[in-house]
This record gives C-alpha cells, sequence and structure tokens, in this order.
C-alpha cells in the first residue's frame, strides 16, 4: 500500500523549516496520542502515521533522500519506524512529559538576599562594606555526600543508577523519575549525623562588598556565587546585597542632585553677603546679592552625587531661607523703627502689587 506524502501527513509545505514541522507534530501527538484515544485503532495508526512522517523530515539526511526518491522502493535507504524509534522520537520531543529521559542534575543553591544601609556620604563616595551572611555550606563532615562518615553512597538498585525507570506501553518506551531513589541515582545507606543525609550545613560567611559611589536606595548588588551551596555539589546560588541610603539630617537627594537649605538674616538677603556652604567634596562659597527674596536657589554645578554609570555628577542646590529674629534688643527695634519711617513712601514692589490687586478686585 502506497503511503501518504509525509509533508501532506503533519500539513507543512515542502520548504518548511525544522520548528515549523516539530510544532506541526506536536499538534498532532497530542491530538492522536493512544493514551487520549484509548481503544481508538484510527487514531493509533494516524499517531504512528505522524511520528513517522516526523522522524523522516526532522532529520536532514533522511528528508534529502526522501525529496530526492521518495518513500516508495528500496532505494530510499531509510526504512520504517520500528518501535525504538517511536520512543526516540517521542522522548525528544516531549522530555519531561512522562517524567524525563535524564537523571537528575545536580540542584543549584538558593540565592540570597542582605539588606544593606549606608550613610549618604559612603553613596556618594562608595564604600567598602564587610557583611556577616548565614548560608548552607557543604558538610564539612561527609564533605557534601550525605553520607557518614568512611561509607560512600551506592547505586541505586531499582533503576541501576540511572536515576530513570523504563517500561513499554505498546509501542511506545516511557521513562519515569525513579522513586527510589527520586531521580538522583543513588541512595545514601548510612546517613552522616551532622547533616542528616542533606549533604549541607549552616554556617556564617564573611564577605567584602564593593560599594561603588552614585549608588541609591533599592539598588541590588549581585555577587555571583556567593549564595547557598547546592545539594550533591551543585552550582552555588548568587548573593544579591540590596541598597538603602540613610536620610541625611543636612542634604536631601533627588536624583543626582543634591539639596539643602541655609538660612541667613534679613539684613544679609537685603544688603548681600558671602556664604561658605558645606559639601561632600569640602567647603565652598557662594555670592548671595543684595535684594536676594526667601526661597531663592543657587546651584553649584559639580557637588551633588556621581552618576553610577558615567563620569559627570549632580549638583548642589543651596535654597535661601531668610530668618526673622524672634527678639530685638531696644537698639535693635529703635533702629528698625527709623528704617520703616523712612521706607514710607518708597514702599515694596510686591506689598505695592498685592494691594493694587486688592483695590481692583472690590473696587
Amino acid at each position: 500500500m502506497s503511503k501518504r506524502d509525509y509533508y501532506e501527513v503533519l500539513g507543512v509545505d515542502r520548504d518548511a523549516g525544522p520548528d515549523e514541522i516539530k510544532r506541526a507534530y506536536r499538534r498532532l501527538a497530542h491530538k492522536y496520542h493512544p493514551d487520549k484515544n484509548a481503544g481508538d485503532k484510527t487514531s493509533e495508526e494516524q499517531f504512528k502515521e505522524a511520528t513517522e512522517a516526523y522522524e523522516i523530515l526532522n532529520n536532514a539526511e533522511k528528508r534529502a533522500a526522501y525529496d530526492r526518491f521518495g518513500v516508495t522502493g528500496e532505494r530510499s535507504g531509510f526504512g520504517g519506524v520500528g518501535e525504538a524509534g517511536f520512543g526516540s522520537v517521542f522522548e525528544d520531543l516531549f522530555e519531561g512529559f512522562f517524567g524525563g529521559s535524564a537523571r537528575r542534575a545536580a540542584s543549584r543553591g538558593a540565592d540570597l538576599r542582605y539588606n544593606l544601609e549606608i550613610s549618604l556620604e559612603e553613596a556618594i563616595h562608595g564604600v567598602e562594606k564587610e557583611i556577616t551572611i548565614p548560608r548552607l555550606e557543604p558538610c564539612g563532615a561527609c564533605k557534601g555526600s550525605g553520607a557518614k562518615p568512611g561509607t560512600s553512597p551506592i547505586a541505586c538498585r531499582s533503576c541501576r543508577g540511572s536515576g530513570q525507570v523504563r517500561y513499554s506501553q505498546g509501542f511506545l518506551t516511557i521513562s519515569q523519575t525513579c522513586s527510589a531513589c527520586r531521580g538522583e541515582g543513588r541512595v545514601i545507606e548510612h546517613r552522616c549525623r551532622d547533616c542528616r543525609g542533606t549533604g549541607r550545613s549552616r554556617s556564617e560567611r564573611s564577605l567584602t562588598v564593593k560599594i561603588p559611589a552614585g549608588v541609591e536606595t533599592g539598588i541590588r548588588l549581585k555577587l555571583t556565587g556567593e549564595g547557598e551551596a547546592g545539594p550533591h555539589w551543585g552550582d552555588r546560588g548568587d548573593l544579591y546585597v540590596v541598597i538603602t541610603v540613610k536620610e541625611h539630617s543636612l542634604f536631601a537627594r533627588h536624583g543626582d542632585d543634591l539639596y539643602c537649605e541655609v538660612p541667613v538674616t534679613f539684613v544679609q538677603a537685603a544688603l548681600g553677603t558671602e556664604l561658605e556652604i558645606p559639601t561632600f567634596f569640602g567647603m565652598t562659597t557662594i555670592k548671595i546679592p543684595s535684594g536676594t527674596q526667601p526661597g531663592t536657589e543657587f546651584r553649584i554645578r559639580g557637588k551633588g552625587v556621581p552618576h553610577l554609570r558615567g563620569h559627570d555628577q549632580g549638583d548642589l542646590v543651596v535654597k535661601v531661607v531668610v530668618e526673622v529674629p524672634k527678639r530685638l534688643t531696644a537698639k535693635q527695634r529703635e533702629l528698625l523703627e527709623t528704617y520703616a519711617a523712612l521706607e514710607d513712601g518708597n514702599g515694596s514692589p510686591l506689598v505695592e502689587s498685592f494691594f493694587d490687586k486688592v483695590k481692583s478686585l472690590f473696587g
């Protein structure tokens, strides 16, 4: 009996790529799989037909021969698909569907998180911090094997060390994780008393963490391989150091800029002055011109926070706060009253503007 064209069986064009062919076979395999169609001979035949087509078209050499000679006749050179062929194809596509076909690999250790609080000054200049973290390490008594010192794990008798057990179901060979060893391929007859057979014990590890200049709250620093040790000599996880920058009593941070408020007397604001301003890079001087109004801001370039990824640096923004004295001496009051008398008729432009608006509002 002549066979249907393999491309027709899978429902793909003759120039279909490997991924398209695999997707087409997956759809058909799920649809006609015998487990979903128990006792349905038609579905079983369609499943066999799709699997045979996939094995040929998924193999570059077999596909080339099929495209050239077709499936009929012995000159094709690749023959049919036997029971072993169905099993290998099915495992290739659906590995893990029935428990997988490979022995379980050693597991990776858990990632860890460490919350680290630093000062604003440390965030601006960068710093190195010593931290101590609790984590799981390979057991010192059994060297991570989980077996009592002087003994070793033995190969699992159920799966002969493979971690998988196989059985046949019709024309399929199905693999499942070995229940005796849970896929590890070995069992421990005499467990280590220190770690109770886990191969790991908790201990503390001291590390030096280098904090780069410019970090801010929420930044995570990854230390590769400084997490917990994996069971059965698996790879270590990673350590994530999460930064929190403490608030400063004088400076507030917004992005890479710093802000601070500097008090001046109303005389300094009126006559002008020079002020020495503290920064994280030493003292600097700014000039307050005469007539400076409350809330005026002065920007000092390059005295802020360094960019975390780059060579630029933020600014320091100084906001002037005019302080009005709460107590006056008799002489100060006398002088201010004299000043007030002299000011009459030569008032403040802001005050005059305000009362002009009031007059226009109320007619």
